[in-house]
């Protein structure tokens, strides 16, 4: 098994400017001291190299991490280089415009993700799968996975979410994270998320759909072990060997081993 989305940090270090206090018990030093799973993707949490060159060198130091997704600027990617354990890079679109994918001025560093083999990982809403969509187009070799499912509106949006998010699992490049799902509940239970569960299954099929934590997001609203039984539970048994392991190692590039 291997977890694909998982985040650390410290507080005041290496960037790091979120969680704030009024996130409450997020609002506190994370690390893998504190990861109650086994082997992770390290996913960035801050746009900063600080942070990303940190987890690099705990990658370096802990054979738990398989591989790490890094920030960089895409429209400076002078920094945009191979470096052991480093797979992909984040940018932190959610909070972006719509169209932000179709910014030209990015093509430099998509450019440079594809010269060093580097992957894509998608932090958007359902507002933004258009533009996604759109990038994915234009770079067919570049690998895609979208974090969180596109973080729908669990209770409300499941139709715009589902029309929306559709048009990109048939793009060959395009994969999908059963991760992050239980935050965006709001209101509604966490039983709330089973239908769109089902759906992410169906429209890209196990072989492109993969498990994350988010922890220790997650904590915030549910827990890992909580979070891991109801997928577990979601997902077809016949499913379990890609969704929680062999979808992010062909992704990711790792070894076999590594899920």
């Amino acid at each position: 098994m291997i977890d694909a989305h998982v985040h650390i940090w410290r507080l005041g270090r290496n960037g790091c400017i979120w969680p704030a206090e009024e996130d409450g018990m997020l609002f506190r030093d994370w690390s893998l001291d504190d990861y109650p799973g086994g082997r992770v993707v390290l996913v960035q949490s801050q746009e900063s190299i600080l942070d990303t060159e940190w987890l690099l060198d705990v990658a370096a130091h802990d054979d738990r991490v398989a591989a790490v997704v890094g920030w960089a600027d895409l429209h400076a990617p002078e920094w945009i280089a191979e470096r052991p354990k480093l797979v992909g890079l984040r940018p932190m679109v959610q909070g972006r415009e719509a169209d932000c994918y179709d910014d030209p001025s990015l093509a430099p560093g998509f450019a440079a993700m594809l010269d060093h083999g580097l992957r894509l990982d998608a932090l958007v809403r359902v507002k933004h799968l258009a533009s996604l969509g759109r990038l994915a187009a234009r770079y067919p070799q570049l690998p895609i996975v979208i974090d969180h499912a596109g973080k729908p509106e669990i209770g409300g949006g499941f139709v715009a979410w589902r029309e929306a998010i559709a048009p990109l699992a048939a793009l060959p490049n395009m994969m999908c994270k059963l991760s992050g799902l239980l935050t965006e509940c709001g209101d509604a239970p966490a039983d709330a998320v089973a239908p769109y569960v089902a759906e992410i299954l169906d429209l890209f099929g196990a072989e492109r759909v993969m498990w994350g934590s988010d922890w220790p997001v997650v904590n915030a609203v549910s827990s890992y072990e909580a979070w891991l039984a109801q997928a577990e539970a979601l997902v077809p048994a016949a499913a379990h060997e890609a969704v929680f392991g062999r979808t992010a190692a062909r992704f990711y590039g790792l070894a076999e081993e590594a899920a």
